[in-house]
């Protein structure tokens, strides 16, 4: 019967002391498949879409005497150095949804470039998925985070379908080994001319290297070194490749025992640190206790004292209480007196306040009168010089110039014409030195045209004139500007003559007391 299992497989320490590789793991997922006994099985595999001319299929059979039989081929496969730093082979991988990882063996090269392989292995695994990964050797104990290719549903020699569903989500390793700038890399050039298990030996020292076995597992990393060394020699020598991978081999398997070492040993160094954290915080704690139980001896006398200084107060209180009902006897009676003293006092101070406003009113009126006699003393002679400037009138509303439309560039047109600057320039300064008044600029227009044009036609006009007076030193608090549009006309806009007189810029001058 075939089968498929959900299961979330996390790899964290497969060899007891190894966690060789880094930080954060990525999740991901295939199809875990339950493989029958006696029963020939296809399966394809897919690729990744980096490389998505890889191609791979399986034929797995189950027996009895050898457990799960698997003939794999594959084609297409890439360079692994291709993929980054830290990558020199491929590895099959068995992943049971127990949480079992076995390592099936290396997927060997073929050629210098894109090649094709075969590999024949068999596992104990009744019910895994299949994957292959980049790796950096071919003994590495867990995959990487590079999945070059993974099992798909499989099929029977019979044809018949194998039900399966989604399976096995495991966390592909994304090694800090992998970004690390110590992390060999491996030319082209080097690709081409070494053979793989010393390009992978290389791999292996460098993640030793990078677990701390230059440190806790010396040795091992030396002569790990120095096989690697020998391979090289022989290489070099001519020897021939099948020589060469026994002793390159020899120095994997080597760097492996360091990495593990140098794990196990950074392990065990930190569970020592963390007794020696523990027995310190124990030591602590037994100090604290000390500290407390001396505490609480003082605190103890410090009651007995408190008891008996209690008892005294007792009796102290019996003749502080009358001598308080005493007092508080006295105090009402001071109360009573103070109260009628504020009473008196609160009216006396209204009394000055009020005469004080009175006075303060009877001042400020007195100025105003003065200011505006002043101000109405000088208003014919005021209105006089205002006369250069347009024509001038007197209302309710105050002082009214109507500057004429040659301010203007054009009748629609809020620019002013030429040399007008200067003319605001002398109103500004006439203006400046009557500062007792207030300014309104009201702009008026005629009825030829759209309401809102008119309206912003006039509010740019008004604001053109009190920017200029403000620039001339008129301080802008005094000036208000405002645009009246079409809405007040002094004549019917009938005639040319009329709609003339309705447009007008009026200065309004009002006394500000």
């Amino acid at each position: 019967m075939k089968v498929t299992i959900t299961l979330v497989i996390i790899f964290l320490l497969l060899i007891s002391g190894v966690s060789a590789f880094g930080q954060t793991d990525l999740s991901r997922r295939t199809t875990a498949i339950t493989y029958p006994l006696n029963e020939r099985v296809f399966v394809q595999f897919r690729g990744t879409t980096r490389f998505p001319r890889m191609k791979g299929e399986a034929t797995i059979r189950r027996t009895s005497r050898n457990g799960s039989e698997i003939d794999l081929s594959v084609s297409k496969m890439p360079r692994p150095f291709e993929l980054g730093a830290g990558y020199a082979t491929y590895v099959l991988w068995a992943i049971s949804p127990e949480g079992q990882v076995d390592n099936l063996g290396e997927i060997k090269r073929r050629g210098f470039f894109e090649f094709d392989s075969k590999i024949s292995v068999t596992t104990k695994l009744q019910t895994f998925a299949l994957i292959i990964t980049a790796e950096p050797h071919f003994l590495v104990r867990r995959p990487s985070q590079e999945i070059m290719l993974e099992n798909l549903n499989p099929t029977t020699l019979t044809g018949r379908p194998i039900t399966t569903v989604p399976a096995v989500q495991y966390f592909g390793n994304s090694s800090d080994f992998f970004r690390d700038a110590r992390t060999p890399e491996i030319a082209e050039l080097d690709y081409s001319r070494t053979p793989s298990t010393i390009l992978q030996a290389k791999q292996s020292i460098a993640l030793a290297r990078f677990a701390g076995a230059e440190r806790d597992a010396a040795e091992d990393l030396r002569e790990a070194e120095t096989l690697l060394k020998n391979s090289e020699d022989a290489w070099k020598a001519g020897r021939k490749e099948d020589e060469v991978d026994i002793t390159a081999r020899r120095a994997i398997s080597t760097a492996v025992k360091a990495e593990s070492t140098a794990y196990a040993r950074a392990e065990a160094r930190e569970k020592r640190n963390e007794q020696t954290r523990t027995d310190a915080e124990m030591r602590q704690v037994e100090d604290r206790l000390r500290d407390a139980q001396n505490e609480i001896s003082e605190l103890k006398q410090l009651l007995a004292s408190e008891t008996r200084n209690r008892e005294l107060s007792e009796r102290d209180v019996v003749n502080y209480n009358q001598q308080i009902r005493e007092l508080r006897a006295e105090n009402g009676r001071l109360r009573e007196e103070l109260g009628r003293l504020q009473v008196e006092s609160a009216n006396t101070k209204s009394r000055l306040e009020a005469f004080e406003n009175e006075r303060r009113a009877a001042d400020e009126q007195k100025k105003r009168d003065e200011r505006l006699a002043a101000i109405q003393a000088a208003e014919p002679a005021f209105m006089r010089s205002l006369r250069q400037f347009g024509a001038v009138s007197k209302s309710e509303r105050g002082i009214i110039l109507t500057l004429p439309e040659s301010y203007w560039a054009s009748t629609r047109e809020s620019d002013f014409a030429p040399n007008i600057d200067k003319r605001l320039g002398s109103l500004s300064e006439l203006l400046s030195n009557h500062s007792d008044y207030r300014i309104t600029i009201e702009s008026h227009t005629d009825n030829q045209g759209e309401t809102q044009v008119l309206d912003m036609l006039t509010q740019q006009r008004s604001r053109a004139i009190a920017m200029r007076l403000n620039a001339y030193g008129i301080q802008s608090e005094r000036i208000e500007a405002r645009g009246m549009g079409a809405s007040l006309p002094i004549a019917p806009n009938t005639t040319n003559a009329n709609r003339a007189k309705n447009r007008r810029v009026q200065v309004i001058l009002a006394p500000s007391i």
